[in-house]
């Protein structure tokens, strides 16, 4: 559990991560800011209607990179859909702002769990650090 705390510590600290998934043979990257850890998972929000959604549900692989104070984060691992009330829930008392748009009992909310993931700090002055959960 310390490696996804440390994670996701890393992703609320650095506000801002970006997202890459594939669409056929085009990578496809766009900033997200959600992360939760919740029932000892890793999770991240989006809306079903979008792209990346579509995306992940033809190939869960995906990988996130951030950074903050000259420090940067790459976790891989594959993307698994949760429809649990429960885990939309949690997402959304997180983060409330995300309230004005998505709802836990709507069909547009969507949370998913990294599973199988790998996850690297590293720097330009310090050994990399890899973890796995």
């Amino acid at each position: 559990m310390e490696a996804i705390e440390k994670v996701c510590k890393f992703l609320d600290e650095a506000g801002t991560y970006y997202l890459a998934t594939v669409e056929g043979d085009q990578p496809r990257v766009r900033p997200f800011g959600t992360a939760l850890v919740y029932g000892g998972k890793l999770y991240i929000q989006t809306g079903k209607v979008k792209s990346v959604s579509k995306q992940l549900a033809r190939n869960p692989k995906a990988e996130i990179c951030a950074f903050k104070d000259g420090k940067w984060l790459r976790l891989s691992g594959e993307l698994i859909n949760d429809d649990s009330r429960d885990a939309k829930q949690a997402m959304l008392d997180k983060m409330p702002e995300l309230k004005a748009m998505y709802s836990a009992d709507d069909d547009n909310t969507q949370v998913l769990y990294f599973k199988n993931a790998t996850a690297t700090f590293s720097s330009f002055t310090e050994a990399p650090e890899t973890v796995t959960f």
